[in-house]
């Protein structure tokens, strides 16, 4: 009988595969992480922002991950299992090391080494580092990491309506932030565009 590289089985064969034990059980777990890694880092990276604080929250997900598998419970979505152990992470870990950044704080930051489309880039990241905790983790959770709205709502444990009102607010807030800024920088394309500078 031919037997299937784990690179070409589904979640649920590799699943089993761990459960079993056997030697194949390691080469099966780390198929899963490649799988799954990139994605899980950058949603800790984001949602953090501090390398060292992503990075451990980012291990201690796989460590959880694996000891939930030997558990043998049943899961609906793997993936959906593994953002779900890396956001209550990474809201513990925001939770003891929350700084506090005022908006007025923020918009008085400048630094002119930048160029424009890096300073508007930054502006973008920072302001939705301005957002609450559940406002960000659901944006990044669609913008950054493309989770369906049903997906948000499993990884969340969260209604879908309310996944649907959060997103909405986290966008009608990001735009509040970035109005100022957006108006400044329109006013210097024209200017620019008519030659005024």
């Amino acid at each position: 009988m031919m037997e299937t590289k784990v690179e070409q089985m589904n979640d649920e064969e590799l699943t089993r595969l761990v459960l079993a034990g056997e030697k194949s059980a390691e080469s099966a777990f780390t198929e899963l992480y490649n799988r799954y890694s990139p994605r899980v880092y950058a949603y800790c990276r984001r949602f953090l922002g501090d390398r060292v604080d992503s990075e451990d929250a980012f291990q201690e997900t796989f460590i959880k991950f694996h000891h939930c598998i030997k558990q043998n419970q049943p899961v609906t979505s793997l993936f959906g299992l593994i953002m779900k152990i890396a956001r209550n992470l990474c809201l513990n870990a925001k939770r003891r090391t929350s700084p506090i950044v005022s908006y007025e704080d923020y918009m008085s930051f400048k630094n002119d080494n930048r160029t424009e489309q890096d300073e508007l880039l930054n502006l973008i990241k920072t302001s939705i580092d301005l957002l609450p905790d559940d406002l960000r983790e659901m944006f990044i959770l669609r913008e950054y990491d493309g989770l369906s709205y049903l997906e948000i709502a499993e990884v969340t444990d969260s209604p879908i309506n309310t996944v649907k009102v959060k997103l909405f607010r986290a966008k009608k807030r990001l735009r509040e932030i970035l109005a100022p800024y957006l108006a400044d920088y329109s006013d210097f394309d024209n200017n620019m565009s008519n030659n005024k500078f």
